[in-house]
């Protein structure tokens, strides 16, 4: 069974946050010099595949998901030489390559944006969405961005308006015409020729937008959502904020075309060997038919709650499982760089280091490929900036302005507010030792982001790389435990009845074994019904009897 698998599907992903990851020249930013020379280290904790977020030239007005060239390196994370030598490196080592693709906008700075702006009569005007105003001179409709404001632009120089499903700098393209889809796709072999193992496929359900325009019908604001959001506890306020949502862009998310595009893709994907398609997504039709659309498609809904509890993953994955498009393979994150960190997404604030081990170990042990996210393995939390001047993602001020706004003053609690909801506080850079800027950089250079001073508290990598308890320990152990039993890898899911309720029980099944997972989401013993004769594969504490609080125990059958 391992042997017909395809490497994407053994695989453990490592998402690297190429600004925040290591810095090699000393200036405050990350580049990929620094991801060159921590290899060994991403290595040695178990790591098959690295996943790099956006790495392309970008004035950042979206922190590098507004992209100003598609074949090129941002030159501050260096040249394309340098890619080659860290692509070389890693491939070495045996790990896989993934690049972040943005396909659905380009940067307004794009010479392609440039020129499409030029003139009305210029050949790639129609490469993007230009529409004439409405005769008293509004938007052509009344769509929204989904960062705020109208989903419209108006271009004093050509006088008519351009779409944008994001930030105004991110203009849509028009993937409706030809010469846009072939541009593209000779940018995607640009880097399978260069060896790029494949690609992570940004916001696809954004990529069409209704051609005739049609007014969405809501009748509410993108400002009514905002203040809906924030204020909503339960599932049922939350389903209607969803809903809110999903009919203010009923005519810009979604779109039939998606999945023609998609075929067309893989078909690219295809002359090349062993390349592997992830999409941002949680939609499972996104698989097609198993084998001619994208091979992994995020479980999403398994980290769309605050607690994470047996009850939520039995129900997850008896739905996630259930509805997969034969041939399927499930692809599992609790966290990436535009969610809260793992640690403070899930911790409880008092036994937070020993769920942060539960969770990677159901993480790491249900079926399908896993996905972790830099830093995680040293337990990084959140860290909320409260200088507004040091905020970098837009969206942090934008949120900062409408707080300050709405409580009629520049209050401390919407500076905090800004940082809790914004995106900074998950991207700050990796902790590796107990100096100045947590060892990211030297300590006369100013970070690009502040870096969380949880540092010199143990949270880096030099202070636990010879601790044989600390949580980086941990992630080793447990990444070596999966790599050993195939049955942790391939086989299949099936839920096993315990006496308590706190207690996760699934069996993984495969022609070459069988493992029993045992996992203990509560702070007190638990009673545990497995067979005597059970051999002990992995367990986080030392006793045979009840499970200890939170332990994992991993038994093969």
């Amino acid at each position: 069974m391992m042997d017909a698998l395809k490497w994407w599907q053994t695989a453990v992903f490592y998402q690297i946050y190429p600004r925040s990851f290591a810095d090699g020249n000393g200036d405050g930013i990350g580049d990929l010099a620094g991801i060159t020379g921590r290899l060994d280290y991403l290595k040695d904790l178990g790591i098959d595949a690295l996943w790099l977020s956006p790495h392309y030239p970008s004035p950042l007005k979206d922190c590098g998901y507004d992209i100003a060239s598609y074949v090129d390196v941002a030159s501050e994370y260096g040249t394309l030489d340098d890619f080659r030598r860290f692509l070389d490196d890693a491939h070495r080592r045996e790990m896989r390559v993934v690049l972040d693709l943005v396909l659905n906008h380009t940067s307004d700075q794009h010479a392609w944006f440039q020129e499409s702006r030029s003139s009305r009569d210029n050949p790639k005007r129609d490469w993007y969405i230009w529409h004439d105003p409405k005769l008293d001179g509004s938007p052509p409709n009344n769509w929204f961005s989904t960062f705020g404001g109208p989903a419209w632009e108006w271009d004093a120089v050509s006088g008519q308006y351009y779409y944008h499903f994001f930030f105004r700098e991110q203009p849509d393209l028009n993937w409706r015409n030809p010469e846009v889809k072939q541009a593209m796709w000779d940018a995607v072999r640009f880097w399978l020729d260069m060896g790029v193992d494949g690609f992570r496929l940004d916001a696809i359900g954004t990529i069409f937008e209704e051609p005739d325009l049609r007014d969405q019908s809501a009748g509410r604001t993108l400002d009514d959502h905002y203040v809906l959001k924030r204020t909503a506890r339960s599932a049922e306020e939350r389903a209607v904020v969803h809903a809110l949502w999903e009919t203010l862009f009923q005519h810009q998310h979604d779109l039939p075309g998606m999945h023609e595009l998609m075929r067309e893709l893989r078909a690219v994907v295809n002359e090349y060997p062993d390349r592997v398609l992830i999409g941002e997504t949680d939609d499972i039709s996104y698989y097609g038919s198993g084998d001619d659309e994208l091979h992994l498609v995020f479980n999403f809904p398994l980290m769309r709650t605050n607690r994470l509890t047996p009850d939520w993953v039995r129900d997850n994955q008896a739905l996630r499982l259930a509805t997969l498009p034969e041939g399927a393979w499930p692809c599992n994150t609790l966290g990436n760089h535009d969610s809260p960190r793992m640690f403070s997404h899930f911790g409880d604030g008092r036994n937070s280091m020993e769920q942060a081990r539960l969770h990677l170990a159901l993480l790491l042990t249900l079926q399908g490929t896993p996905v972790l996210y830099n830093g995680e393995e040293i337990g990084m939390s959140d860290y909320l900036i409260t200088d507004v001047n040091r905020f970098r993602d837009p969206l942090s001020l934008d949120v900062y302005r409408m707080e300050t706004e709405l409580m009629q003053s520049p209050a401390q609690e919407a500076v905090l507010f800004a940082a809790l909801n914004g995106r900074d506080k998950c991207r700050t850079p990796v902790q590796w030792a107990d100096a100045p800027n947590g060892g990211f950089c030297p300590a006369e250079i100013e970070p690009w982001l502040p870096v969380n001073p949880e540092y010199a508290q143990g949270v880096n990598v030099a202070a636990q790389q010879g601790d044989s308890g600390s949580l980086l320990a941990f992630y080793r152990r447990m990444l070596a435990t999966r790599r050993a039993n195939p049955a942790l890898i391939s086989g299949g899911y099936e839920l096993v009845e315990q006496g308590s309720a706190d207690v996760l029980a699934f069996r993984r099944a495969g022609p070459e074994q069988i493992c029993l997972v045992l996992l203990n989401f509560s702070d007190r013993e638990q009673p545990v019904d497995a067979p005597h004769s059970a051999r002990r594969v992995f367990s986080s504490h030392a006793g045979d009897g009840a499970l200890a609080p939170f332990e994992v125990r991993i038994l093969e059958l």
